[in-house]
């Protein structure tokens, strides 16, 4: 089904319409949602640890200050970055990829993919009005959820939705700031969170060039690895690096002065947008260092094992009998939506700990 689109008719609205995109983004319960929904460790693990909606915040506050600075809408930027990971299944990119796992070994070549998912929240899963469904956002912020990350274009996306959104052409700058927020975030967090649960060490991380860079930033100061506030003084460090660079490789970008909408430029098109060379370099070598050190220590793999049960079994038991799915969902199958794709909804929209509970209620009686 493609969003509705029907463009605002407001008088008097106190605000531009991508802030308007912003407010009933937040105000979605989709969005409140990921309080519960894992970025690294499971919500249950602790309190301090960043959670989807922690993440999205992070990610909102780094695009909008990179738009700003570079004289990009910084609203937009901001409602793209708040809605990016709306689609995201419990128990974060585990869960997700456990259930397109089980999708695609039922027959349903589709699958799952959360980015696309967050699109189909904001347009058909969140019910907001009586005559359609979804948020009723501006196309701009469609597109840059739809569109945030390369390569745009998907199998399985709708060729009217394909057509409508121009896959084969690039995002607005906005949304490219926002993919680009969205790696500044989780690599700067997930050290933090890594060495926060003494997963990671800072020697471990040494071997990459830009966290010794950034070390040295700190020392600058006169503050020593033993010190408490080093950690926070080397993610602050960290992230305005990061920035930094996004900024000063991406100033003389000569697409910078258009309009925030649809690009026209083709998707294969290099922009001078983004971070340097050499700093995509050790930002790729850093992440290898996270994901060997800490995406498959042991700690969070077990937790993650625990999160893919729970999707598998979940889909197998409301497959099995959907009289198990609330009502109103078997009222949609009984109208003829796709059974499997209800279940995958269902699913994608739990929390962490309602899927948990939900497991233990099935499978272990409470």
């Amino acid at each position: 089904m493609l969003p509705h689109n029907r463009f605002f008719d407001i008088k008097d609205d106190f605000r531009d319409p991508f802030a308007r995109d912003r407010d009933r983004v937040i105000h979605s319960g989709s969005f409140r949602r990921l309080e519960y929904k894992t970025q690294v460790f499971l919500n249950s693990v602790g309190d301090y640890f960043r959670t989807r909606l922690t993440h999205s915040l992070e990610v909102s506050q780094i695009s909008r200050s990179i738009a700003k600075n570079l004289g990009l809408n910084e609203a937009l930027a901001e409602v793209i970055a708040l809605s990016h990971d709306l689609g995201h299944t419990p128990f974060g990119h585990a869960g997700g990829d456990e259930l397109d796992r089980v999708l695609k070994s039922e027959g349903f070549s589709n699958g799952f993919e959360h980015n696309y998912q967050s699109f189909r929240v904001v347009t058909k899963l969140e019910k907001r009005y009586s005559g359609f469904d979804g948020l009723n956002l501006t196309y701009a912020t469609l597109e840059g959820i739809l569109k945030h990350s390369y390569p745009y274009k998907k199998s399985f996306i709708d060729s009217k939705i394909e057509d409508m959104f121009k896959l084969d052409k690039h995002p607005s700058l906005e949304a490219m700031v926002v993919d680009n927020s969205d790696e500044i975030a989780y690599v700067s967090h997930d050290i933090d969170d890594g060495i926060k649960c003494n997963l990671i060490s800072f020697e471990d991380l040494k071997k990459s060039e830009l966290v010794r860079d950034v070390i040295e930033l700190v020392k600058k100061e006169g503050i020593e690895e033993k010190n408490k506030v080093f950690r926070y003084r080397f993610s602050a460090h960290l992230i305005n690096t990061l920035v930094y660079d996004f900024l000063e490789n991406s100033k003389g970008c000569k697409h910078i002065k258009s309009e925030p909408i649809s690009s026209k430029i083709d998707a294969t098109t290099e922009l001078e947008f983004g971070f340097s060379e050499e700093m995509k370099r050790k930002i790729k070598l850093t992440k290898k260092i996270l994901f060997d050190k800490l995406y498959k220590n042991e700690f969070v793999v077990s937790r993650m094992f625990f999160g893919k049960l729970c999707i598998k079994s979940l889909y197998e038991a409301f497959d099995s009998d959907s009289r198990l799915l609330p009502f109103s969902l078997v009222e949609k199958i009984e109208d003829g939506q796709k059974k499997h794709r209800v279940i995958a909804d269902y699913i994608a929209s739990m929390s962490d700990r309602f899927a948990s509970e939900k497991y233990k209620e099935l499978y272990l009686g409470g």
